[in-house]
């Protein structure tokens, strides 16, 4: 049976994405029968504010954007950007040259040239930059973006060389002045960048593709004697400085340093955090101590995707099922084997949003926008899934599930959102909801059983009965 309208029923919109084939599907009917678990809505209690959600600009994506028809390319873009599509509101980009570049390039390639006077950002000009400026010229609120280094020049490090290595000291102040060049060089382009970290994964990446190693005192002393000097001496003290910048199982050890007292922390914005080190933990502990520790400042993921995976090509299925090999579980160690089970993809991104969003963090940004039917392309042919997969040589689009799962949030929870308290007493589906500043309130459901689950929502003394489809994923829109 339908269950029937009165003045004590909430008023909301349904809008679901399900293996079965809904893609943002507005439901509108809902046939309840049998037991109603509960979900309890609380907007008197307050928890972050949210910065946003969205993806990421890289020379891989870019490239192939242009390699597409003008037509399709303006689909991938209005996708991502456009009030109709996903509304992406904070992004991050690749300072220098990343995996998912074409080759290994810097903006400083002269050694010794300590005053960095020929830097210079041509080698963006041709893909990365036109992909940014077109999507801020689609963008009606505009977005944030996050600029993250893969490692300094090479001539600045200890071992000369694009993997691994270290900062050498006497390179400290050309090092900070590289940042304000580049933030200077995209605002002369008409980008401003929002915030920067100090480098992408400083544990370093098992030396295969672009990286630079730092402690946590290696990398706060770098913010409060050079960098966040630097900035504020060039009247670039508003682009925010984010520290660590890679995955949450060590978060502990780098708050402790980063937030230790007043100096350490002052210039310091927040700290940044991948997902890599499992793919079935959220790390809530790790989340909350950082929030403990630094409460005031910014906590947000930077960087995730389906990694080491050749992506499946208009296969819906493949991104609901439980395929995905991870590539983790031939490295992990004894302890960590059970964080590396085979998963589904789709599964892992709205676990481990939700899981975030009620552990404090207030943003979260996915890696390339874009990708080929490879996964690349990508210099140390490091293959990956995207949420937007494109044949360039056909000119085919293939937006996956994955987007449409994106899209959940950064479409309905907007910039200066608040997360709210939300309940649930059926522990096999996970929920967060957010008080937008239109006054809406967007609940995202993730039902990842195989049978459909049935609620009383409830909210300020008014209900509404709703159910979920199996291994699907709400978000609710409560408009009173």
């Amino acid at each position: 049976m339908t269950q029937c309208k009165n003045n004590s029923e909430l008023k909301l919109e349904v809008l679901e994405t399900s293996a079965s084939g809904n893609k943002l599907t507005p439901i509108s009917e809902f046939s309840i029968e049998g037991h109603l678990s509960k979900i309890s809505i609380n907007p008197e209690k307050k928890y972050q504010t949210i910065t946003g959600f969205g993806g990421s600009f890289t020379e891989a994506s870019a490239y192939l954007l242009n390699k597409l028809s003008k037509k399709n390319r303006d689909k991938v873009l209005q996708a991502y950007f456009g009030k109709e599509g996903a509304n992406y509101s904070l992004t991050r980009t690749h300072i220098s040259s990343c995996d998912f570049s074409l080759s290994n390039y810097t903006y400083a390639p002269v050694a010794e040239d300590m005053e960095l006077e020929h830097f210079n950002i041509e080698e963006d000009k041709e893909d990365l930059v036109p992909m940014i400026k077109d999507a801020m010229s689609i963008s009606n609120e505009g977005f944030k973006i996050i600029a993250s280094p893969w490692t300094a020049p090479p001539w600045m490090k200890d071992n000369n060389h694009w993997v691994g290595g270290k900062l050498l000291p006497k390179y400290n102040d050309s090092y900070a002045l590289f940042f304000s060049k580049y933030l200077k060089a995209y605002k002369k382009e008409g980008i401003d960048i929002w915030g920067v970290t100090v480098v992408n994964e400083p544990h370093g990446n098992g030396n295969n593709w672009e990286s630079m190693h730092f402690s946590p005192k290696e990398m706060t002393d770098f913010v409060q004697y050079h960098l966040g000097p630097k900035l504020e001496k060039e009247g670039l003290e508003k682009v925010k400085i984010f520290g660590y910048d890679q995955n949450r199982d060590g978060l502990k050890e780098w708050v402790d340093e980063m937030y230790k007292d007043e100096n350490s922390s002052k210039y310091y914005a927040g700290t940044a955090i991948h997902w890599y080190e499992s793919t079935v933990d959220y790390f809530p502990k790790a989340l909350q101590y950082a929030h403990k520790k630094a409460p005031n400042k910014y906590l947000i993921q930077t960087e995730a995707c389906v990694d080491s995976e050749v992506p499946k090509w208009k296969d819906d299925a493949w991104y609901w099922s439980k395929e995905a090999t991870d590539w983790g579980w031939d490295w992990a160690p004894e302890h960590q084997k059970s964080w590396h089970p085979k998963y589904v993809p789709v599964y892992r991104y709205a676990r481990d949003i939700i899981g975030c969003l009620n552990n404090w963090v207030d943003g979260w940004v996915d890696w390339n926008m874009v990708l080929n039917k490879q996964g690349g392309p990508n210099w140390f042919k490091n293959w990956c899934v995207a949420p937007v997969i494109v044949d360039e040589e056909a000119d085919e689009v293939y937006l996956t599930p994955i987007y449409y799962t994106l899209a959940h949030f950064s479409k309905y929870i907007r910039p200066k959102a608040v997360i709210i308290e939300s309940e649930t007493n059926d522990a096999q589906v996970m929920v967060t909801a957010a008080l937008n500043p239109d006054k809406t309130i967007s609940v995202i459901l993730f039902n990842p059983t195989h049978e459909k689950k049935q609620f009383t929502i409830e909210l300020n003394n008014k209900t509404k009965n709703i159910s979920i489809g199996k291994q699907a994923i709400q978000t609710i829109i409560i408009t009173n």
